[in-house]
């Protein structure tokens, strides 16, 4: 029991983060041309860099609000090195950034990403800061009140861990 309130109180830890760089990714629009926000930038910079060309009339056919739910979900997979399962739960949350059910799903479908990698460096991220056994860290990226890994991404992050 003890063990369930532990993870139940570290993903509402999780989640409150979650809410609070959702609310700091929003951010409000009077910023000038001077503020820069270097997250933002960043993850700009690498989109560029390695977004495929695409036909134009191919985005056209795809709403502004799909793609908007890509590129956040693409930011939270590149800075925060989230699960698909997490990032959909993100992008749907009213607490999140309340895009549509299909808009988060379009985002996921779309999405490329290796998320064995990131599985392991969330791992690596819980064995440095929380000092986790491999056995707890299991658990924590499989856990639905956690990063909600499957187990394959979560048994490669653990064998991976130095």
């Amino acid at each position: 029991m003890k063990k369930v309130f532990k993870f139940g109180c570290l993903g509402i830890v999780v989640l409150f983060v979650l809410l609070i760089i959702g609310i700091l990714a929003s951010g409000d629009d009077t910023t000038t041309d001077t503020e820069t926000n270097p997250v933002t930038e960043e993850a700009e910079v690498s989109e560029e860099a390695t977004e495929p060309t695409e036909e134009p009339a191919e985005e056209d056919d795809v709403p502004r609000e799909y793609r908007s739910a890509l590129t956040k979900a693409e930011q939270y997979a590149k800075t925060m090195h989230m699960s698909k399962a997490g990032i959909y739960d993100q992008l749907v949350s009213e607490y999140g950034e309340n895009f549509s059910e299909d808009a988060a799903q379009y985002a996921i479908d779309n999405i490329d990403f290796d998320w064995k990698e990131n599985a392991l460096k969330k791992a690596k991220s819980y064995a440095e800061t929380m000092s986790m056994s491999d056995a707890a860290i299991y658990d924590q990226l499989i856990s639905e009140y956690g990063e909600k890994f499957t187990p394959e991404e979560a048994q490669y992050a653990i064998d991976n861990l130095e």
